[in-house]
């Protein structure tokens, strides 16, 4: 120390505790602790079901085209020849492969990427009428593509709004390879 120079003058990083608060205790008190974890509790509930609703509305979103073509027992199997599409379908006559199908001139399957005129596809008869859907590894991944969306958009807010950033890219990741299989089987 310069002989000159008093020891207030020492410079504050050197100092113990801050000028103002040394007759203070530490911390917050028990009023605001409690405040901010009740904050915190309730964003972590309100995320936790925003994911989950998300979540659970990719199922929903899937569950009625994945269980024609995951549960098929008892359902007819067979092929369609797409002969034409329209703005929301194509159609077809179609060729049963299982046992106790009977064999349609006109079946409707909905279109998309996955569907063009002019080929054949392996199908699964909804129950009760002429519609089907893709059938095989192809169609499961298809009709899982709204639960690849929704664990894509869950992850943003897992690593967000709850801040699991690892669970976030576990999100990520599965609804990534979920779109991208499905892609490449179709």
């Amino acid at each position: 120390m310069i002989p000159a120079m008093s020891a207030a003058a020492v410079p504050s990083h050197r100092r113990k505790g801050r000028p103002g608060r040394q007759g203070r205790k530490r911390g917050a008190p028990p009023a605001r602790r409690a405040s901010v974890a009740a904050l915190r509790l309730g964003r972590l509930v309100a995320m936790g079901a925003v994911a989950a609703l998300i979540l659970f509305a990719g199922v929903w979103g899937s569950w009625g085209t994945a269980q024609q073509v995951m549960l098929t027992k008892g359902r007819e199997h067979g092929t369609v020849a797409v002969t034409r599409c329209g703005a929301r379908t194509c159609s077809g006559p179609y060729s049963p492969l299982s046992e106790g199908s009977t064999a349609r001139s006109r079946v409707v399957i909905e279109k998309s990427v996955a569907v063009r005129a002019g080929r054949t596809y392996p199908v699964v008869v909804k129950p009760g009428g002429a519609e089907v859907v893709r059938s095989g590894p192809a169609g499961v991944l298809y009709a899982w593509v709204p639960m690849g969306g929704a664990l894509l958009l869950a992850s943003v807010v897992v690593a967000g709004g709850l801040g699991r950033v690892r669970w976030g890219w576990a999100l990520a990741g599965s609804g990534v390879a979920l779109l991208t299989a499905a892609f490449v089987m179709i």
